[in-house]
């Protein structure tokens, strides 16, 4: 893990291009705009200010482990760039993964809000860049700025939804109606159609709903046999999301 001091804006025009290759903190200036942080983008110029004087940016390696469970919860922190994979390990040592962070996407509340450890690891999946922010200023904004405290509602209110849906997905005897149920949870609807973006491996996906790989790899072949998905690198295409809906309720 390296730190980096960045030169932090809340304008548009101090944004770093997208795609811009990655260069070693010592010979650049990472330029970070707040604004493009979905929580923090509506704060009032003080809370800004507030959060530029406090926020550090760190940089990890591929493999490396961002957050540890069991440590303590003495931040937020906020998905930059890269990719990040939340992870769990069960008491025979497998571990499992529990879903993929992308850029934007902001983690460690559960121990901030509560004041306790840490209860998953958060593990690189490529060299990744992400913004921590100390708890007394996390804090501060979630009880002062409606803005956030309204998107923190939001998010652990589909928190619950979601690990209620999983629940449910693992008392479904049938094996392929619990991956084809995975999927239709995971999809989401953006520009390109229906897509499960950062899609797990198949062995994190098995280990996620109670099955095996082999299985896993049976059933999506199945999918893709019969049109009604389509692989791309790190990320599922619904081509037909009727048909899987249907498979889903036969």
């Amino acid at each position: 893990m390296k730190s980096t001091s960045p030169h932090l804006s809340d304008t548009p025009e101090a944004a770093a291009p997208a795609g811009a290759p990655a260069a070693a903190p010592e010979e650049r200036n990472i330029q970070i705009h707040l604004r493009k942080i979905p929580l923090l983008a509506e704060l009032t110029d003080e809370e800004i200010t507030r959060v530029k004087a406090d926020i550090r940016i760190r940089q990890y390696a591929k493999r490396e482990v961002v957050l540890h469970k069991g440590g303590s919860g003495d931040g937020l922190l906020f998905l930059l760039a890269g990719q990040l994979q939340v992870i769990d390990v069960t008491e025979d040592g497998r571990a499992i993964g529990l879903r993929m962070l992308a850029p934007g996407d902001f983690f460690g509340e559960i121990a901030l809000i509560n004041n306790t450890t840490r209860s998953a690891s958060v593990v690189a999946m490529s060299d990744v860049l992400v913004a921590f922010l100390p708890t007394a200023t996390a804090m501060h904004l979630f009880s002062h700025s409606p803005s956030v405290a309204r998107q923190m509602l939001q998010h652990l209110a589909q928190k619950i939804q979601r690990d209620s849906e999983f629940r449910a997905l693992l008392s479904i005897n049938n094996t392929a109606k619990r991956i084809y149920t995975y999927l239709v949870l995971m999809q989401k609807k953006n520009p390109d159609g229906t897509v499960v973006e950062n899609l797990p491996t198949h062995q994190d996906i098995a280990n996620m709903i109670n099955t095996s790989r082999e299985t896993v790899t049976r059933a999506l072949l199945t999918l893709v046999q019969q049109g009604i998905v389509q692989k791309e690198p790190h990320r599922l295409v619904i081509k037909n999301p009727e048909a899987l809906q249907k498979l889903v309720q036969g």
